[in-house]
């Protein structure tokens, strides 16, 4: 009797193909959500990275923080990146402040919730670290084997705020998230740290200007090494091309609707304006912890948006040559030279301290520390007398030379970087 044999269907195959990877996705979603602290649904970013890769240093949320109201502006929790030192580092550090501009109203701010800038949920879980931030020695010979942090900027006002707006519901609780990383790094071996440095890039480097002292303070009495590094952030309060203040306005927003003044530098706000003390050229001559400051003399951020922003320029004479210095005519290029003028007369009292650092170059840039390419990627990369910014900040942090480099007008400069 012969057995009877029932044809397999074409398609079977491909479903249970189908089902096994679906089911493995689900798996996968789950170790994914329990890794990055499960018990809440995740809204999704396409820039999140979910899994290792070389090269790139993990996330770590600091839930514990949120109990101290040190939160994002979603009420999300802070976060920080840790590459640990080794070697000769190993009981040094650099805590890098990130950057990422500021919002100065209920709309602005209530956007860059729903980004990285507002939101740890928006923040990538893997990031690479270059520039100072650097673990290769022949691009960071001074600092590749240092224990290297990136504290993530999530308030919005250069971690100075703190306040909370009931109609909104948005956290400013930047204060709260600088206290909480600190007081967490030094926790986990900082306090113990024989050399710390402080940095930041422009948002972040304005933070490291204001916070400075503030960073110090936490190794006083101990026999730490400890020095700031603010790159680009040295936002000047200067007249935009239609002769009024912009960025001077939108600083004004950003102190009130934050309650940053209580947070500000004592020695500025007891004869100055919250506003004013928020612009670094009213609080680095009073700064008593060794700074460097490391700046574009035409620094790309402040032309665009404080000399030229699109309301102070309505008939958009500006537009062509803010984006494309060879687009300015001659007129612009004085008044651009007027900019390089007043940063140069800023930091004449800061840089009669010998413990103080300087490089200012004639480069339509805005942030060179963190970026290969500016920070030692020589030949090649910027330098003011022959010296790159790698080898000056190193010369300074260690005391091997004084580093007071002021570079001369453009167009002299033939090793800048520009980007417009």
């Amino acid at each position: 009797m012969k057995a009877r044999i029932r044809a397999v269907r074409p398609w079977l195959p491909l479903a249970l193909l189908l089902l096994v990877l679906v089911l493995s996705c689900v798996a996968q979603a789950a170790v994914n959500e329990q890794a990055n602290g499960g018990g809440r649904r995740r809204r999704r970013s396409p820039r999140r990275s979910t899994a290792a890769a070389d090269g790139m240093v993990p996330i770590t949320l600091l839930k514990s923080a949120a109990e101290k109201g040190a939160v994002c502006m979603d009420g999300t929790p802070p976060a920080y990146h840790l590459d640990p030192g080794s070697g000769a580092g190993n009981n040094s550090w650099i805590v890098n402040l990130e950057g990422g501009g500021w919002c100065n109203n209920a709309r602005t701010c209530k956007f860059r919730t729903r980004t990285r800038h507002g939101s740890s949920d928006y923040m990538e879980r893997h990031i690479t670290f270059s520039g100072i931030m650097s673990a290769s020695p022949a691009s960071n010979p001074d600092f590749y084997s240092w224990n290297r942090v990136k504290i993530r900027y999530c308030d919005s006002a250069s971690f100075a705020g703190d306040n909370f707006d009931k109609g909104t519901g948005l956290y400013f609780r930047g204060q709260r998230i600088w206290d909480a990383a600190i007081q967490h790094l030094l926790s986990i071996g900082m306090a113990s740290a024989d050399q710390v440095l402080l940095t930041g890039c422009s948002a972040g480097g304005l933070a490291a200007i204001l916070h400075c002292d503030q960073f110090s303070a936490f190794f006083a009495g101990k026999n730490t090494t400890v020095k700031c590094l603010a790159d680009a952030g040295l936002f000047l309060d200067a007249l935009d091309v239609s002769g009024g203040r912009s960025l001077r306005s939108y600083y004004g927003e950003i102190v009130a609707m934050q309650e940053v003044a209580r947070n500000l530098p004592p020695s500025c706000t007891g004869h100055l304006d919250a506003t004013s003390c928020f612009f670094p050229q009213n609080v680095i001559d009073s700064i008593k912890t060794p700074i460097f400051l490391l700046n574009a003399a035409y620094d790309a951020w402040q032309i665009e948006e404080s000399l030229a922003p699109n309301r102070a320029d309505p008939s958009g004479a500006w537009r062509a040559c803010k984006y494309n210095r060879s687009a300015c005519d001659a007129s612009q290029i004085k008044f651009l030279q007027s900019f390089r003028d007043q940063m140069v007369a800023s930091v004449k009292a800061f840089s009669g301290s010998r413990s103080n650092g300087l490089f200012i170059n004639s480069c339509f840039a805005h942030c060179q520390s963190e970026l290969p390419a500016t920070w030692n990627d020589a030949p090649g990369s910027p330098a003011v007398q022959n010296k790159g910014i790698a080898k000056s900040v190193g010369d300074w942090y260690f005391g091997r030379a004084e580093v007071k480099a002021i570079d001369c007008p453009y167009p002299c400069d033939n090793t800048c970087r520009h980007i417009i």
